[in-house]
């Protein structure tokens, strides 16, 4: 049982989004125009505006 299920790797992605937006959006589209953006959208929004972006592209 050392692989892991697709839900656990999408729980582990929403969970992140939460908590490191842009670690969540690198993890899934990696370093592209999704993460610079999620990334400026964290620093200049406040965090809340880069949560909702993030959880937008993982889910």
């Amino acid at each position: 049982m050392a692989t892991t299920t697709v839900n656990e790797k999408k729980l582990l992605k929403i969970v992140l989004a939460i908590l490191l937006p842009p670690l969540a959006v690198f993890m899934h589209s990696g370093l592209g125009t999704q993460f610079w953006l999620n990334l400026v959208l964290t620093i200049v929004g406040f965090w809340i505006i880069g949560i909702i972006h993030a959880l937008i592209v993982v889910l």
